[in-house]
């Protein structure tokens, strides 16, 4: 069963795609805006459906946030029929553009003929996103809206650590303990260190909050 997220500020338009998706023996998921879109994108849809024109997080954006953790097809429902804003959406990594208003018949054919011609393959990455932050557990990478930040290799393991526990404290002895192990020789000093060139690299990209000090106690992963 091919799985469909459709994606749009509208229900009743949402409302119309899943039933006519789900009479055809597809799986349908919903989103109403771009927040909820990047989350049911990780489910690794065999098809996007994504309205451009949506408050507070566009079609565009959304596209350019996950296009690189989703190998689906991504096919644009917009009204608007500028030669620019194709441009724009084929540049943000869009696949396809179906123009409101559309017939359901055409929409199914468009999608089917989008899933007989993916011969992409399908990325196993897990991936979180905190704000403007994707991070990748199966590449260990951490990029924000696009570029990698340039890690260490204990830097990236105490940002792995935690955000798979996010809102847990961790002390900087039990962190020194998991990532040097009980016989290395040194002090849980060094994961401070860490943490301070941590947070300097995230600052260049606005997104220090993530990693938070619990005074008196040691550091979370923010929520």
């Amino acid at each position: 069963m091919y799985k469909i997220l459709i994606v749009d500020d509208e229900p009743d338009v949402v409302s119309l795609i899943q039933d006519y998706f789900e009479i055809n023996g597809y799986e349908t998921l919903a989103a109403f805006n771009g927040e909820k879109a990047m989350e049911l994108a990780l489910r690794q849809p065999d098809v996007i459906l994504l309205d451009i024109n949506m408050p507070h997080m566009d079609g565009l954006a959304v596209c350019r946030r996950i296009r690189d953790y989703v190998s689906c097809p991504i096919l644009f429902l917009t009204a608007r029929i500028e030669d620019s804003d194709k441009v724009q959406g084929f540049a943000a990594g869009g696949d396809d553009y179906i123009l409101k208003p559309f017939s359901m018949e055409e929409l199914g054919a468009r999608v089917a003929a989008h899933i007989r011609r993916d011969h992409r393959c399908k990325a196993d990455a897990n991936v979180r996103f905190w704000g403007r932050m994707a991070i990748d557990y199966t590449a260990k990478t951490i990029a924000v809206e696009g570029p990698v930040i340039p890690f260490a290799k204990k830097e990236y393991e105490i940002i792995e650590l935690l955000s798979l526990s996010p809102g847990q404290v961790f002390d900087k002895e039990r962190i020194y303990e998991r990532l040097w192990g009980y016989d290395a020789e040194g002090d849980s000093s060094v994961v401070a260190e860490h943490v301070r060139r941590i947070r300097a690299k995230l600052k260049e990209y606005g997104e220090e909050y993530h990693l938070e000090t619990v005074w008196g106690m040691g550091y979370r992963w923010k929520k």
